[in-house]
């Protein structure tokens, strides 16, 4: 399973992955990988092609409701027309490219924070940082539920 923080470290709040995923307990399951790939969506869709059974994306939910609020949601990874480039990070536009490439995107299970401000910033807004360990913690549980699956 891959676990992918995404998002831009310059854009506030829009760090909320690559901040999660840095806070994730470095000892993880074997068959566990996470890796901080900030706005870097290429690189995503190639490791993508080397056929993970998951895929955890951590990432900030803009515009969806209250500020701070970690959400968990299926994401649906059908056909879109999104635009690719390369030094930014659309998940639909990642799935577009690994298809584009002869690969399958895996199931693929969202851990988000609603954003309260991705103003140009370093940093993430108070409320948002604090939502940060209960988005480890989710990252965590829907880990167990996926190995927990892979399992029986």
């Amino acid at each position: 399973m891959l676990v992918a923080g995404i998002g831009n470290i310059f854009l506030g709040d829009d760090g909320f992955g690559p901040e999660v995923v840095r806070r994730l307990p470095p000892d993880h399951h074997p068959d566990v990988c996470v890796t901080d790939y900030g706005i870097r969506g290429l690189h995503l869709a190639y490791d993508l092609l080397d056929g993970w059974d998951a895929l955890v994306l951590v990432d900030a939910i803009p515009d969806r409701g209250e500020p701070g609020r970690v959400e968990v949601l299926r994401a649906e990874s059908g056909g879109g027309a999104a635009g690719f480039d390369g030094h930014a990070m659309h998940p639909e536009a990642v799935f577009e490219a690994v298809r584009a490439l002869g690969g399958g995107v895996p199931p693929t299970v969202v851990v988000g924070c609603q954003v309260c401000s991705v103003a140009e910033r370093m940093g993430l807004t108070e409320v948002v940082a604090a939502a940060v360990p209960a988005a480890v913690a989710a990252v965590g549980d829907v880990l167990a539920e996926l190995l927990a699956r892979q399992e029986v």
